[in-house]
């Protein structure tokens, strides 16, 4: 019985999050409330407060669905006991790419991630933990290529930390482009191909060593700012007849 009651109670937690998930990707996350949620599942409001604390809650589960697995995979015990951790990377890489594209599940909440969450002020409290995410997975990034210039697969004087946010940002990208626009480009079909580019970039850009100098733009800076000057400037408002 008691089983039988916690297989109950699990079946409705994911019911509220597979009708959050499609609620959020309709409308997006802002408008909804959880009375839409509950109608949505086909559950009270209250069957929702058993299971979750607020719509924040809601949402986290929600992306746990899909984050908590690539977490498992990038842990840093488990990349730091693979003989090529670099590779490791790669592939995982390849293999978010090749999952947003084929499993629905996925590519719905990458999109409400993506797309569809508005950062507003009825959004703070899931903005905060968006965030949160965000720099726990640039923690773990900065672990995983750490230990890959340890290893002898990046160069000793790889400017960590912007490569790990160069690098977090190709990622985060190519996800975000291509929920936009999937006809561009087949993201399956090249998922190795683009994670080989983001790899052969930390690998064998000078512009990610540390010292290195950029050339300099003032040419361009004086070009554009002679542009912006000529642009038309707003019609000022006409003044009410007295």
């Amino acid at each position: 019985m008691v089983r039988r009651t916690k297989e109950e109670a699990l079946e409705t937690r994911n019911r509220i999050l597979d009708a959050a998930e499609a609620v959020f990707h309709a409308r997006g996350v802002a408008r909804p409330s959880l009375a839409d949620i509950a109608e949505a599942a086909g559950v009270t409001r209250g069957a929702i407060y058993w299971h979750f604390k607020n719509k924040s809650d809601v949402f986290a589960a929600m992306c746990d669905r899909v984050n908590l697995p690539v977490e498992a995979l990038c842990s840093p015990e488990r990349i730091a006991s693979q003989e090529d951790p670099l590779g490791s990377i790669r592939d995982i890489c390849a293999f978010v790419f090749r999952q947003t594209v084929n499993n629905p599940q996925w590519r719905r909440v990458f999109e409400i991630i993506f797309h569809k969450c508005e950062m507003v002020e009825d959004n703070g409290a899931i903005f905060v933990r968006q965030r949160q995410s965000h720099q726990e997975g640039t923690v773990k990034m900065r672990e995983h290529l750490r230990l890959a210039m340890e290893r002898g697969q990046l160069p000793a004087d790889l400017d960590l930390p912007l490569a790990v946010n160069a690098f977090h940002a190709a990622i985060g990208g190519v996800l975000a482009h291509w929920l936009f626009s999937p006809e561009d480009f087949e993201l399956a079909r090249e998922a190795e191909r683009l994670a080989d580019a983001f790899i052969d970039t930390l690998r064998l850009s000078p512009a990610l060593r540390v010292g290195y100098v950029p050339r300099p733009m003032a040419p361009l800076d004086a070009e554009m700012a002679a542009l912006c000057e000529r642009q038309p400037q707003q019609p000022q408002q006409a003044l009410a007849p007295t």
